[in-house]
């Protein structure tokens, strides 16, 4: 099946579609490689800023969720105003002066001003929609996975590295660096990074549609979702405004060695997460994975209470939280894909990606202020709470149908056009289909389909005017 942009994009070389994937796929990873590796060592080494505090640490930690939150939806939409390039090279640059302006903080007030500054660059949803302005429907979900992969792989270095790094130069050297990834982002994007061909048109499935924001939030599953997200990223934030020094004070390992800690706990729990993502999607477990993994992200939460000073212990609970919580963090976007109804699947990812900022924002602030008012045990437990009142609320989630998008563009088929109604009927009645829905002003028809299921010639002869259902 074609992709609605263009049969020119659809029928791209391999080799560009790879340079798209592997230049987004860098650009993504630098960027993130440097917010990531501010996450095991802000709560050891913030302590050198002047006025800090608990509070103040966690505030810095979360702030650039707040700013991101505020902007996501909005830089998606006005990409689709004025370009994808023009907006990811305003936020790139953002994002390096918020990382100078942290870098040369003295105070933690000038640290949570450039935190703040760093996601304004909010360009993660222009990103991946210019990944689907340049890649063709049926790569898509490889070139998708291809990023999210390599953000994992971030991730754990980003982990290993942000103690190394700030063991030498302290949490200055790690916004200095981040500075420099930015700038090499933005060469990446300049030199690397294809042009949109101008017939290409903005697709519903790549951002947020303002029309639809109302209707995609209410929606009972996504709903789930978008509150799962967030409670998964207020988690993770929280908890580390803690483990850092849980780890130095409390198991009396030396911070210096923290990265070393970490690496091989994230690559098994990595190796160890994808056998419950290869059940979810391939034999068809996802909501019995799902809720497993959210039971295991309770279980750590409730033991890193009772640990004490046991290392052993302690270590094999983390190993057990980085499973569950790469286990969520892999399933939850694809059920959003599932579930997201036909022609607002930008939408629904716009506002999950929101949820999920605003959990790094409320998972650094107030952790930060229960840590300082009633220390590390108070975190856990409000953590605790959040992951029962989720799983609560996953628990009644119906197990999503595997349906996949398919885009139909109807350039030069004014015919099917002559009967909406009738048209839609026809593919509605087509085994597999589960929603069509006509865009006119893109051209376009948007379907839901179970690909093991559907007949994708079918559609195009019915769409040509070939077949009758």
């Amino acid at each position: 099946m074609q992709d609605p942009a263009s049969s020119i994009q659809y029928s791209a070389p391999l080799p560009f579609e790879k340079k798209v994937v592997w230049s987004l796929a860098a650009l993504y990873t630098f960027r993130m490689f440097g917010l990531f590796m501010l996450l095991p060592v802000l709560a050891l080494y913030g302590t050198e800023y002047a006025h800090h505090s608990p509070f103040l640490l966690g505030l810095a930690l979360g702030a650039y969720g707040f700013s991101q939150a505020l902007l996501q939806i909005p830089f998606g939409v006005l990409s689709d105003r004025i370009g994808r390039k023009p907006l990811i090279l305003a936020g790139l640059v953002i994002f390096v002066l918020g990382s100078v302006v942290a870098a040369l903080a003295e105070s933690v007030y000038g640290l949570i001003f450039g935190r703040f500054l760093q996601g304004g660059g909010a360009i993660s949803a222009v990103v991946m929609a210019l990944l689907t302005d340049l890649t063709s429907e049926e790569n898509r979900t490889k070139a998708m996975a291809t990023i999210g992969a390599s953000i994992g792989v971030s991730f754990s270095l980003a982990m290993t590295a942000g103690p190394l790094l700030a063991a030498w130069g302290g949490v200055a050297a790690i916004f200095w660096l981040t500075a420099l990834l930015g700038a090499v982002g933005i060469y990446i994007l300049l030199k690397l990074v294809p042009q949109v061909a101008p017939s290409v048109r903005p697709k519903r499935e790549a951002v947020a549609v303002p029309a639809l924001l109302g209707e995609t939030l209410l929606h009972p599953q996504l709903l789930r979702l978008n509150v799962g997200i967030f409670v998964l990223h207020f988690v993770l934030m929280s908890s580390f405004v803690v483990l850092p020094l849980m780890l130095q004070n409390q198991l009396d390992i030396p911070r210096n060695y923290h990265g070393l800690i970490y690496f091989p706990l994230l690559a098994f729990a990595f190796v160890l997460m994808l056998p419950f993502v290869i059940i979810a999607e391939k034999r068809r477990k996802i909501k019995s994975v799902f809720l497993l993994a959210v039971a295991l992200l309770l279980l750590a939460e409730l033991a890193l209470m009772l640990v004490g000073a046991n290392r052993i212990l302690a270590l094999l609970v983390l190993f057990v939280f980085f499973i569950a919580f790469n286990v969520l963090e892999a399933t939850q976007p694809s059920m959003v894909s599932k579930i997201a109804p036909a022609g607002a699947k930008g939408t629904a990812t716009g506002i999950y990606s929101t949820c999920q900022v605003l959990g790094v924002f409320g998972g650094g602030a107030l952790g930060g202020w229960l840590l300082q008012e009633q220390g590390a045990n108070a975190v856990f437990s409000l953590n605790a709470l959040l992951i029962v009142m989720w799983l609560a609320v996953a628990w009644s989630m119906k197990p999503p149908h595997f349906l996949a998008s398919v885009l139909i563009p109807l350039e030069g088929k004014s015919a099917a056009l002559a009967d909406p109604r009738i048209l839609l009927e026809k593919l509605r009645a087509v085994d597999g289909v589960a929603e069509a829905v006509i865009v006119a002003s893109e051209n376009t028809i948007y379907l839901k389909v179970d690909q093991r299921r559907v007949d994708r010639k079918q559609l195009a002869a019915i769409v040509d005017g070939r077949a009758d259902v």
